[in-house]
């Protein structure tokens, strides 16, 4: 009789969570019982102490002494991540939502350098080795999904997005004009050679940057460059008040309703209270709310702390 087949990622597709998957699931999406914190810890400190042999390798005094030793410490990395990536897969509802989310690319990107490297060695020739370890820096991009104040400020970052995409708009505009004016006014024999040049240095003075490899050279040149500096300073605060309103009004919002970690295993989205009942994304059915104190099966454990 055949041996069947180990299961696949597909398999366990939009089929509903119970038993190991269920738990698997906790632990891994959830950080509101005592494994899922232990989980994202361990996976917290993993990610960073990669992220350091990774910049330590590329010193080439250190590369060239112990370059062996990073080379089998990255590979140690490399299987526990794509463990990790595998069992995400096997335990969410639907694998190709999570594989083509934000976080599931990330997860993918961690662990594909090293595998292209491996199985593409003719790669080396066309791309500079460099560039697949500049690949595996992505790696930190795995930290906002276990800590939550990352996810707070993307939340007030997508809030603000439309005020800022006006606000940038209107420094677009201003700087169009200003930098037409200063062609105008210093022409080519003083450095702005062209409108688009002169856009730049719009840019550069506008951001307070100045890099100095073009400068107004006539009095009423420097009059309306010095003009731009000092509006430079006001155009620089006004992203930073709209972000600052929006995550103040985030903060308000969790001091009013007390989110978990608590994730729909239907879209992934994570935040619901511990009394919901549906998915506030899809509306989905939420299963029961599982956290430190109590068991998978729901029964309380009197002796564990908050």
């Amino acid at each position: 009789m055949a041996k069947p087949a180990p299961p696949t990622p597909q398999d366990f597709d939009d089929k509903p969570l119970a038993g190991w998957r269920l738990r698997l699931y906790t632990i891994i999406f959830e950080a509101d019982t005592r494994a899922g914190r232990w989980f994202d810890k361990a996976l917290i400190a993993l990610i960073l102490v990669s992220i350091a042999v990774v910049m330590a390798d590329s010193v080439q005094a250190i590369h060239a002494s112990h370059g062996r030793a990073f080379a089998v410490v990255e590979w140690i990395f490399t299987l526990l991540f794509t463990a990790e990536y595998i069992a995400r897969l096997v335990c969410v509802r639907k694998p190709l939502q999570y594989a083509t989310s934000f976080f599931g690319i990330i997860d993918l990107v961690a662990v594909l350098p090293t595998y292209l490297a491996l199985f593409f060695p003719e790669l080396h020739a066309l791309i500079d080795v460099r560039v697949l370890r500049l690949l595996r820096v992505f790696r930190i991009f795995k930290l906002a999904a276990y800590v939550a104040e990352y996810q707070s400020l993307g939340r007030a970052l997508a809030a603000s997005g439309r005020k800022i995409l006006v606000f940038l708009s209107a420094v677009v505009m201003m700087v169009l004009v200003m930098g037409t004016v200063m062609y105008v006014v210093e022409g080519p024999s003083n450095g702005f050679t062209s409108i688009p040049t002169s856009v730049y240095w719009a840019i550069s003075t506008v951001t307070t940057v100045g890099f100095g490899d073009i400068t107004p050279k006539t009095d009423l040149g420097r009059l309306i460059s010095s003009f731009m500096m000092l509006l430079g300073w006001g155009i620089l605060a006004v992203p930073t008040g709209i972000v600052t309103a929006e995550m103040a009004a985030e903060r308000r919002l969790q001091h009013l309703a007390l989110p978990t970690t608590r994730t729909c295993h239907e879209c992934l989205t994570e935040g619901h209270l511990p009394e919901a009942d549906f998915c506030f994304h899809c509306g989905a059915k939420l299963p029961p709310y599982q956290h430190q104190g109590q068991h998978q099966d729901g029964k309380t454990e009197p002796s564990q702390a908050p």
